[in-house]
């Protein structure tokens, strides 16, 4: 059996969303596959500590901010390693590459550098899932004022919305996405269906966003590009996880409109449920653009809302 092995890694994050990475240098495991920078956890360290030590060892910079993120584990011929990923998106110094054969500033949407080490390959896609999930209510709001909103929203940035209208026949549904796809034609917005997925193939969605009742339900993974699952349990997310999705919804994190005076998990419990997961999670329940960075410090992905992101738009 292989020995087992924790390694901190870095994703390095710019402003403009690219990401550093490392090409692997002659005498080393896969030399030539590009990685992201990062290393063995000593004993007694945890993974952030070593994250921090490997990145001024390798870099010669240091760490300001790092934000848990995801554990992917992967079995090579000479170890099981359990990769713990951190997003550095702030640190003081020059880079200097001391272990590396080359360094590379990446767009995540256009990776031209490889290939990758086989650990690393899947969290390419996760770095392509925007931050912040606008969910859709237009029986809260209103279909004309819901399509104002979405016009808005993606005039702001918005990339990422879920359709969930539970009171909407088939033709209807089909309709919203459609117009929603017109409004959204030519920004790189994803648009994922809360519904079955033969229908959201057939209206032709990005992705398909199952709830926890058809998550549990759930064999294999859906046949789309995306797919992701509303979470309240660890035993949810870890059924998310074990069907390849590529993200988990879980919350609700705070007290919302929908559910006033029902207390919310809290930051604490959010953070212990979205541990380690090899997935990202976004946080949700009664939030808003001002959470973000709260809830990047908890280890989330992102934040999803279904009110507070149409009114910040």
């Amino acid at each position: 059996m292989s020995k087992q092995v924790n390694v901190a890694a870095a994703v390095l994050t710019r402003p403009d969303g690219s990401v550093l990475l490392g090409q692997r240098a002659a005498g080393t495991f896969y030399p030539g596959y590009w990685e992201f920078p990062g290393g063995k956890v000593e004993a007694g360290e945890t993974p952030r500590e070593a994250l921090i030590r490997e990145l001024r060892e390798e870099l010669g910079i240091e760490v300001r901010q790092a934000h848990p993120w995801l554990m992917r584990e992967h079995i090579y011929e000479h170890a099981h390693v359990r990769l713990h990923f951190f997003e550095v998106p702030d640190w003081h110094g020059t880079l200097s590459d001391h272990v590396h054969a080359a360094l590379a500033w990446q767009d995540p949407h256009r990776f031209d550098v490889g290939p990758m080490l086989p650990a690393n390959g899947p969290i390419l896609k996760s770095l392509r899932l925007p931050r912040a999930m606008a969910i859709t209510c237009t029986t809260a709001l209103g279909l004309d004022a819901q399509l104002i909103a979405i016009d808005k929203a993606v005039k702001n940035g918005c990339r990422l919305i879920q359709v969930r209208e539970k009171t909407m026949d088939l033709s209807e549904l089909t309709r919203f996405v459609e117009l929603i796809r017109q409004r959204s034609h030519g920004t790189g917005t994803l648009v994922f269906v809360n519904t079955a997925p033969a229908f959201a193939i057939k209206a032709g969605a990005d992705g398909v966003h199952l709830d926890s009742i058809s998550l549990m339900k759930t064999r294999t993974r859906p046949e789309l590009e995306w797919v992701g699952a509303s979470c309240h349990t660890r035993a949810e997310l870890e059924r998310a996880a074990e069907l390849g999705l590529d993200y988990a919804l879980l919350g609700s994190v705070k007290e919302t409109t929908s559910h006033p005076g029902q207390t919310g998990l809290g930051w604490n419990a959010f953070a212990t449920l979205a541990a380690e997961l090899p997935l990202p999670v976004f946080a949700l329940g009664g939030l808003a653009p001002s959470d973000m960075n709260e809830a990047r410090t908890r280890g989330a992905h992102g934040i999803a809302a279904i009110r507070g992101l149409w009114q910040s738009g």
